[in-house]
């Protein structure tokens, strides 16, 4: 019996240079089995892969009794060949009783599970492997081989031929290489649509940040919440009119940014907009920081100042942490608020000043007015239009374009590309809590910029919870500890503190031979600015000659 020549199989570089060709699984495989059976006395060409079993694969699978896993099975990818009794016919199905082979049984199942070659030289003689014993014989089917299709170590699936004439040795050498190369070509395929399948991914994350992202900043203010939609609605209607605006919400939530927004949008947009946090302001120095003072009315006043109220004349002054001013200065902001006049520090002249007035608090100035610690009446005079700011928490769907605003901010800041927002990063970001609002945002993007490699962000949130749960502890302990301590003490009324503050300064002085500017004097012993020791003097009646 004569041995089947290699021409049958086709020629071999051909099949090398179209496999190589080919960079998809639907294009290369069925090429690869066409090539393999060009003669009809190769009866069939099959390609299995091993594949997880799709949906509702076992269920209608014909040998899903001989399944002994169900985690992965081979997929008939590939077949060719040529029937005897239906000349024309190229058998190039794959459905079928076996479009689903189970790993370990039968012949394409132990070629798979063991990595070895399967050859059955004379079907009639050795009919183990033969499932279909009827269609070996109406086709004249003479010999079988498989491959395994092995690509580093890993069985990627099963090649099969199934011949009318024996399979020569040399046949067998050069199936054997164009089944590793073939295998090859299989990996890079995979490995190819994995990655256009993650490309499709980002793609489509990409368009979810786009749609996110690409919503309208209301000017300063980012995002595309209704809640800010909302605000931007309240601060259109409020900002061509000279109101008064009290701005109310946590720290970190913008208010200062609403503030800018609303005279932005004003008819004042044009003069200045000033600020004064009053939190920051000493006790001593918010008449002079108001209102001015004139050359000589205390001392250390040793020029003329304009206050904040003139600096913002004819246009907007911005008062943040209004509830932080103490209570008997009210009286004095409320007269300005309601005539328009200040006069200076140490000045008798009456200046007319045209403000507006955006006050902005975390407090609730309703409740501190009610238990008498923020004038009832300037609280109505600052609240003629508010608007309430939510948290972080309560907008999250402004966090994907607050964090590309604050990402290209930190591109420019640090001189870097682009960085690389991912929609899990985009999740991670939504699923925390923002104790700290968007400033706290800010600082966390910034963080993992400066971490940054090749444009990755990595946010370490749950190190950042725990930390500010173990300072919130600290703090409630701590305070426990000072109510304590406090407790236990005498209670000085406010006279004998006075006293004590005179007293102090007055040591102070003496040890400093009257000296209060400058190296060695009275201010830096004490730790204070001289201007803030200059009028304590003042207000305490100290002589500074002591």
């Amino acid at each position: 019996m004569a041995l089947l020549k290699q021409a049958i199989f086709g020629d071999p570089k051909k099949i090398l240079l179209e496999i190589s060709g080919k960079h998809h699984l639907p294009e290369l495989l069925p090429a690869a089995a066409r090539l393999l059976a060009p003669d009809p006395r190769i009866a069939l060409s099959r390609i299995w892969l091993l594949r997880p079993p799709l949906s509702g694969d076992c269920a209608s699978c014909k040998l899903a009794g001989e399944c002994d896993q169900r985690d992965a099975c081979l997929h008939l990818a590939a077949s060719f060949g040529h029937s005897l009794e239906n000349p024309g016919e190229h058998w190039e199905r794959t459905h079928g009783d076996f479009r689903r082979m189970p790993l370990g049984k039968r012949k394409i199942g132990h070629i798979a599970a063991s990595g070895e070659n399967v050859r059955i030289d004379d079907v009639a003689q050795d009919h183990q492997w033969i499932a279909r014993p009827e269609w070996v014989r109406a086709e004249g089917i003479r010999s079988f081989l498989g491959l395994p299709l092995r690509y580093r170590e890993a069985t990627l699936g099963v090649l099969a031929m199934f011949s009318r004439e024996p399979i020569g040795d040399s046949c067998r050498e050069w199936l054997s290489m164009i089944a590793d190369h073939l295998a090859a070509a299989i990996a890079n395929a995979l490995a190819l649509d994995e990655i256009e399948s993650l490309k499709r991914q980002l793609e489509q994350e990409n368009e979810y940040l786009r749609e996110e992202v690409g919503a309208t900043a209301f000017g300063e203010l980012v995002g595309s919440s209704p809640a800010l939609s909302k605000i931007s609605q309240q601060i259109d209607l409020v900002a061509p009119t000279d109101s008064s605006v009290l701005i109310l919400g946590e720290s970190g939530t913008g208010k200062e940014l609403v503030a800018r927004e609303i005279h932005r949008r004003s008819g004042r947009a044009e003069r200045p907009l000033i600020k004064v946090n009053c939190a920051a302001v000493p006790r001593e120095l918010y008449e002079s920081e108001f209102f001015g003072h004139s050359k000589g009315s205390f001392t250390g006043a040793v020029r003329d100042r304009a206050g904040r109220f003139e600096l913002a004349d004819g246009g907007t002054l911005f008062l943040d942490e209004i509830g932080e001013i103490p209570l008997d200065l009210q009286a004095k902001l409320l007269r300005v608020l309601q005539e328009g006049e200040l006069e200076r520090l140490g000045e008798e002249r009456t200046r007319r000043v045209n403000v507006r007035i955006i006050a902005a608090t975390n407090r609730n100035l309703a409740e501190e007015s009610s238990q008498g610690r923020f004038r009832q009446d300037l609280y109505y005079r600052l609240s003629v239009f508010p608007i309430e700011l939510p948290p972080l928490r309560e907008r999250v769907e402004d966090i994907p374009l607050l964090t590309e605003h604050f990402l290209q901010q930190f591109a420019r800041k640090f001189g870097r590309k682009k960085f690389k927002l991912t929609l899990a990063n985009v999740q991670q970001l939504q699923q925390y809590s923002w104790p700290g609002n968007i400033r706290e945002l800010q600082h966390v993007l910034e963080r993992a910029a400066i971490l940054s490699r090749d444009g990755k962000l990595a946010f370490d949130l749950k190190s950042l919870a725990a930390s500010g749960s173990r300072r919130a502890a600290m703090h409630a302990n701590a305070g426990e500890h000072v109510q304590q301590k406090m407790a236990e003490g005498p209670v000085m009324t406010e006279d004998q503190l006075r006293e004590l503050q005179a007293s102090n300064i007055r040591r102070a002085l003496v040890q400093s031979a009257g000296k209060i500017y400058g190296a060695g004097g009275a201010a830096e012993l004490l730790g204070i600015k001289p201007t803030t020791l200059a009028s304590r003097i003042r207000t305490l009646g100290i002589d500074d000659r002591t």
